[in-house]
């Protein structure tokens, strides 16, 4: 499993390295050798003439290569937030420690929100610094 997430995990790193080429090559080699075990399994099948036409090569080659566009161009296309985060070095973390901070600074609006409807309606509103109840 650790070899499926290595070969599916984007590169940050800009252009395209020497590790970047041979992660694409290896993809790509499996896409080749899983195509031509289906083609070659399929043609033992009432399907095995049909594939020999162009129309039927065309559906096949789609039908295999739609789904594994993604997994061929991982390292391609890069998501947005993987390249800010790569870019800025003291930016916003990603994934969970993204989630860890988010969720801290939600619960300090909340805290903040929670004062200040506590002297909603009082004319004179609540103490500006401070005045945290005990």
């Amino acid at each position: 499993m650790k070899f499926w997430t290595w070969l599916t995990t984007p590169d940050p790193d800009p252009g395209f390295s020497t590790r970047k080429l041979g992660k694409l090559a290896l993809r790509l080699f499996l896409f080749v050798l899983v195509a031509t075990l289906l083609s070659s399994l399929l043609s033992l099948t009432p399907l095995g003439p049909y594939l020999n036409t162009w129309w039927g090569s065309l559906i096949f080659v789609l039908a295999l290569y739609i789904p594994a566009s993604r997994f061929l161009n991982v390292d391609t296309f890069l998501p947005r937030r993987m390249v800010e985060a790569a870019s800025r070095p003291g930016s916003r973390p990603v994934g969970r420690a993204a989630a860890q901070v988010a969720a801290r600074e939600s619960a300090e609006r909340m805290q903040r929100r929670k004062e200040k409807a506590r002297y909603a309606g009082v004319r004179k509103g609540g103490p500006k610094f401070g005045g945290k109840r005990g």
